[in-house]
């Protein structure tokens, strides 16, 4: 990568250059989440990496200390990870996903992340497993519970499977 890439923690001016970004291509990201996200940040629950290349906006991912998701009991998760479209194929999502990652290994030897199961998430799933991440083996799940074999649910942001990567 030729640019000047920096990846940093959440600042307070960030939210609202991060919510129009999205907004210019239509994703719904509001302010009021970023918001949330710096007071938890503040709060030490999660920590967020921003990147930024030549000092513009490109991407960010989450650390979220303590998951929701109850079998990763102590086990940090990766969460929220999106890179602008135009930043894609340049390296800053594998720059993002070390950050999280050394940032996960100074206080667990485990990390998890969720991925979402159709096209759109296709890259993600196999930046996932070339990074080494392995699913849990509990299957699908859709708003974190797990789906009984035979029962249908909508595939959208809440279907997902569970991996978890060992880091040290």
């Amino acid at each position: 990568m030729d640019d000047a890439l920096e990846i940093r923690p959440l600042r307070v001016e960030d939210p609202p250059v991060m919510a129009a970004a999205f907004d210019a291509i239509e994703w719904s990201k509001p302010e009021s989440q970023y918001r949330r996200y710096l007071g938890e940040q503040e709060a030490g629950t999660r920590d967020v990496l921003i990147a930024a290349v030549d000092g513009e906006f490109a991407g960010y991912v989450t650390v979220r200390w303590v998951s929701q998701y109850e079998p990763f009991d102590g086990i940090p998760e990766v969460q929220d990870f999106n890179v602008l479209p135009k930043f894609r194929r340049r390296g800053i999502g594998s720059a993002l996903m070390d950050a999280a990652e050394a940032l996960v290994a100074e206080r667990s030897p485990v990390v998890g992340i969720g991925v979402g199961l159709y096209a759109d998430y296709g890259t993600a799933q196999r930046m996932y497993v070339r990074r080494g991440y392995i699913p849990d083996g509990r299957g699908l799940l859709y708003n974190l519970e797990q789906v009984p074999p035979g029962e249908m649910v909508r595939n959208d942001d809440d279907t997902v499977l569970m991996f978890t990567k060992q880091l040290r």
